[in-house]
């Protein structure tokens, strides 16, 4: 079903200054040079300002220092990016999901808050909470003792172990996995290995969103914990123990070790490696690929790793990258060969 607002609407609903028609009505969005005359498009990006031209958008939302370079119906707001972000939610499919499906499988004392909907061959253990408005995909699957907030949507074959907490308003893609056990083993005398089994939990905060085939193991002892309004990409990997604060960005890839501390509003882009044991201050971005090998203890950018370069190039590049040492070594040599020179 296609939902429409009218561009006064639009504009209320951002607190946006509205120039042009109120009455226009929306049906979609889309971006300058696919939307049509019934969607609205949003310009954040001065790169792209070039396509305002010739866009056949119904509106535009538009930053008030290029306001004057459209003039066809626009919305004006300081942050046009985030307003795209916040009309997104009015244009989203709901879940169709109503209700508890009568292949699903709900334990015993298991409390569902009002409006509570479970899906097809879903399956819910015993002693769990679940919060009203909370959405449970078809093939969910969620462990004994589990608390649930209100307004969370798991997807299709989302697997939570027992004992794990997830609050409110949070977005569990499909099969993502959370709750089972970290990596622990001891090595025994014979170099079998002994299992450490994972005695904590996972909890998650609120508005938390987990992609899908992502992981989140248990904790050893102590709680794996996810804060507040942490967004976590799709295959990313949280071992046992993690800590994060809110806000936490992670990109798709990455794989955090065991037992690290990340701060507030620090993001990760794609494929970055922490190692164990180590934390990283409040307001650090790493970007790909990058390998995390000591604590951070400053906010900012960090990077690591070789960029880019044609092949023969690189190659040439990496043989002097062996060479480093040696390299070093020579030039210390040389330079007490100078010393030497000059003080005789």
């Amino acid at each position: 079903m296609t939902r429409t607002y009218s561009l006064a609407h639009l504009a209320q609903h951002l607190g946006a200054e509205l120039v042009g028609d109120p009455d226009l009505v929306i049906e979609g969005i889309a971006n300058l040079l696919t939307a049509d005359s019934r969607q609205i498009s949003f310009l954040s990006n001065a790169t792209y300002q070039k396509y305002l031209a010739e866009t056949r958008a119904g509106a535009v939302i538009i930053a008030p220092d290029l306001a004057e370079t459209f003039a066809g119906n626009k919305l004006v707001i300081a942050n046009p990016y985030l307003a795209y972000a916040k009309l997104t939610k009015l244009f989203s499919r709901p879940s169709s999901l109503q209700g508890i499906h009568p292949s699903a499988v709900i334990g015993e004392q298991v409390e569902l808050g009002e409006g509570v909907a479970v899906g097809p061959n879903a399956v819910i253990g015993n002693r769990c909470v679940i919060g009203e408005g909370t959405i449970i995909g078809p093939g969910t699957v969620i462990g004994d003792d589990c608390k649930v907030g209100k307004f969370t949507r798991f997807a299709a074959n989302v697997t939570l172990y027992e004992d794990v907490i997830v609050g409110d308003e949070c977005l569990i893609h499909s099969s993502a996995v959370i709750g089972a056990d970290g990596f622990g083993f001891a090595r025994a005398s014979d170099k079998s290995w002994v299992k450490i089994y994972q005695l904590g939990r996972v909890v998650i905060g609120n508005r938390v969103e987990i992609g899908a085939t992502s992981t989140v193991d248990r904790g050893a002892l102590d709680d794996t914990i996810i804060g507040d309004g942490v967004k976590i990409d799709n295959i990313v990997h949280t071992a046992h123990n993690v800590r994060m604060g809110k806000n936490i960005a992670i990109a798709a890839m990455t794989g955090i070790s065991g037992s690290v501390d990340i701060g507030d509003n620090s993001t990760l882009s794609g494929g970055v490696g922490v190692v164990g044991h180590i934390s990283i201050a409040n307001d650090v971005h790493i970007t790909g690929m990058s390998m995390v090998s000591a604590t951070i203890t400053e906010p900012g950018s960090y990077s690591s790793g070789t960029v880019l370069a044609p092949t023969r190039e690189w190659r040439k590049n990496a043989v002097r990258f062996r060479q480093l040492d040696s390299l070093a070594n020579r030039i210390r040599s040389l330079e007490k060969a100078l010393q030497k020179h000059d003080l005789s």
